[in-house]
């Protein structure tokens, strides 16, 4: 078993940055790659980004790419997205995903999910 908890969501403003985290406790599959995904309301999850156990490789929706970042502490068993120049299209729920091998940026490749965190982005 392994427990994900998202935090760091908040009310910003557009153009501002947001850092979100994940820490994982439990049974840890901490060394498989990590997703974040997330969903605003009426519209399906999205992916968003993913990076592998090594932490040198990362992928990222064409949406974000450029003004995301994520980033992983295996010490900490923690996974980080940095969010900048925020758009109020990125407002969402933002979901930690764990325990993925391939295809990470499918939904349905991962095991493990946070209860998400909320993040809004004004004009």
């Amino acid at each position: 078993q392994v427990q994900l908890v998202e935090s760091g969501g908040g009310l910003v403003q557009a153009g501002d940055s947001l850092r979100l985290s994940c820490a994982a406790s439990g049974r840890s599959f901490f060394s498989a790659t990590m997703g974040w995904f997330r969903q605003a309301p009426g519209k399906e999850r999205q992916f968003v980004a993913l990076i592998k156990k090594s932490g040198e490789n990362t992928y990222y929706a064409d949406s974000v790419k450029g003004r995301f970042t994520i980033s992983r502490d295996n010490a900490k068993n923690t996974v980080y997205l940095q969010m900048a120049l925020l758009k109020p299209e990125d407002a969402a729920v933002y979901y930690c995903a764990a325990e993925c091998i391939n295809f990470c940026y499918l939904e349905s490749r991962y095991s493990y999910w946070g209860q998400g965190t909320q993040v809004t982005v004004s004009s």
